[in-house]
């Protein structure tokens, strides 16, 4: 239970060294979106990444090779769906949401909190966690494409940097 032998420490060792430094090669060559968090594609595959990465050193039944090539294939897939979404506005809808206000100047968007099925209190949440105390001091609460909520101080009498909309996502 505890301990079955010293060749199966020794293989998780290899392996798992083996496997990391062909991941980071890969991540290397497939470039820094491989691992971003800017859409739930992206998300899904961070996740995936990590979950095959975890299986190939800790199963017996899976080769090295094996798992190499699951992780090439998931990078590889992760790169042509990036590729295609920059120059093809049709798939980038497909792979990327917007980001939507909702909160805007004094007042919270009902209908897009409803929407994006955001409470106040996470939006007030998201003020606290950036030091903000009065909700007088936002300008606009923002959920961005990769589910964080960015929360923009106004300055009274400045000129605002956000588009002037009801209720609409940004």
């Amino acid at each position: 239970m505890f301990f079955e032998n010293w060749f199966s420490l020794v293989r998780i060792a290899v392996v798992g060294s083996a496997a990391y430094v062909i991941l980071v090669i890969y991540i290397r060559i497939f470039g820094k979106r491989t691992l971003s968090k800017m859409n739930a594609f992206d998300l899904i595959v961070t996740v995936a990444l990590g979950s095959t990465l975890a299986t190939v050193i800790v199963s017996k039944d899976i080769k090295l090779i094996e798992g190499l090539a699951a992780l090439l294939l998931l990078c590889g897939l992760q790169f042509i769906v990036a590729f295609i979404s920059v120059r093809w506005r049709a798939a980038e809808k497909i792979v990327k949401s917007n980001p939507a206000l909702l909160f805007y100047q004094g007042k919270f968007l009902t209908g897009a909190m409803r929407r994006e099925r955001v409470t106040e209190e996470e939006v007030i949440s998201a003020a606290r966690a950036q030091g903000i105390a009065d909700l007088d001091e936002i300008e606009a609460a923002v959920l961005e494409a990769d589910g964080s909520l960015s929360v923009i101080k106004g300055t009274p009498g400045a000129r605002s940097t956000l588009p002037r909309q009801n209720e609409k996502p940004i």
